[in-house]
C-alpha cells in the first residue's frame, strides 16, 4: 500500500475523489454551519392557488448529513433568505450563536446568493475588513462576511473556517468576480486558519440537467442536499489530507488545553 499516493497525492485537485464511509472531516467533532435556505434543508412547494411555501427541514440539510456520516455535532446557524447583513445585524445575536457554550471547531459559511442575487450588495473586498476591530468593517457583502468570521473567532480563537462559494450556474453574466469568489479567496488569506470550498471552479455545473435531477421548484430535493452533503464532505477531506500540519491540533480547539 502506497499510503503516500493515497493520502497526499500531489496531483489531485479537489473533488477528483469522492469519500465514503469516514472522511477526514471526522477530525472535528463540532462543525457550525452558517448559511441560507440551501445550508438549511429548504423545501419549496406551490398551493392551490399557486403560491410558494418555503420550509427549512435541518435534518435534510448537507451540513447534518456530514454529521451523521462522520459521528460529530452539527450547528445549523442559518434559515431560509439569510444574508450576511442580516446575520452579523441581528439573526446570529436573537438566536443565541454568538454563545460561548455553542463555540465549534470548525465553520463553514455559505452564503452569498441573496446578498448578490437578492439585495445586490456590492461586494467589496478584504481590505473592507479591520481584523482588530470588525465594527470598523466597511457595510458591504465583503465587511459583513469578515464581521462573521471575526466574531466566531472572538468565541473560538483556533477554529478552522472553510468559505464556501456560489456554484457554477453556467450563465456568462456570473463569473469569479461577480458572484464574490475572489474576495472568498482574499479573505481565506486575510484570516489564519481559513480556506476557500470551490464550488464554481471544481463542483458541478448547475445547468438544466443538473435543475433536472436534483431540484424542487427552486431549491434541491432530498438527494440534492445528499449530492452536497458528499461534495463539502470530500472538499474538507481533500484539505485535511493535503494539510496534515495545518490540522494536527484540531483535537485541541476549545479543549482548554495549552499546546
Amino acid at each position: 500500500m502506497n499510503w503516500n499516493q493515497l493520502l497526499y497525492n500531489p496531483h489531485e485537485q479537489p473533488l477528483e475523489r469522492i469519500v465514503d464511509g469516514y472522511s477526514h472531516t471526522s477530525i472535528f467533532r463540532s462543525i457550525a454551519f452558517v448559511g441560507d435556505s440551501m445550508s438549511s434543508g429548504e423545501f419549496e412547494t406551490r398551493d392551490a392557488e399557486g403560491r410558494p411555501g418555503y420550509h427549512d427541514m435541518f435534518e435534510y440539510s448537507w451540513g447534518q448529513h456530514i454529521a451523521r456520516k462522520n459521528s460529530l455535532t452539527a450547528h445549523s446557524f442559518s434559515r431560509g433568505g439569510m444574508t450576511a447583513r442580516e446575520y452579523i445585524d441581528s439573526f446570529a445575536e436573537d438566536k443565541g450563536f454568538w454563545d460561548p457554550s455553542k463555540a465549534a471547531q470548525a465553520y463553514v459559511i455559505a452564503l452569498g446568493a441573496n446578498d448578490i442575487y437578492g439585495r445586490h450588495e456590492e461586494i467589496g473586498s478584504a481590505a473592507d475588513v479591520d481584523l482588530a476591530d470588525w465594527r470598523n468593517n466597511t457595510k458591504n457583502f465583503a465587511g459583513y462576511y469578515g464581521a462573521i468570521v471575526s466574531r466566531y473567532k472572538e468565541i473560538s480563537p483556533d477554529a478552522k473556517f472553510f468559505f464556501l462559494t456560489l456554484p457554477n450556474e453556467n450563465r456568462p453574466e456570473w463569473n469569479e468576480e461577480s458572484l464574490g469568489i475572489r474576495m472568498l479567496y482574499e479573505l481565506a488569506e486575510k484570516f489564519d486558519n481559513a480556506y476557500v470550498l470551490d464550488l464554481y471552479r471544481y463542483g458541478p455545473r448547475f445547468d438544466a440537467r443538473f435543475r433536472e435531477q436534483f431540484f424542487l421548484l427552486g431549491h434541491m430535493t432530498a438527494s440534492g442536499y445528499i449530492l452536497i452533503a458528499q461534495i463539502v464532505d470530500s472538499y474538507i477531506d481533500y484539505l485535511v489530507r493535503h494539510n496534515p500540519r495545518d490540522f494536527e491540533h484540531v483535537p485541541f480547539i476549545n479543549s482548554g488545553i495549552a499546546y
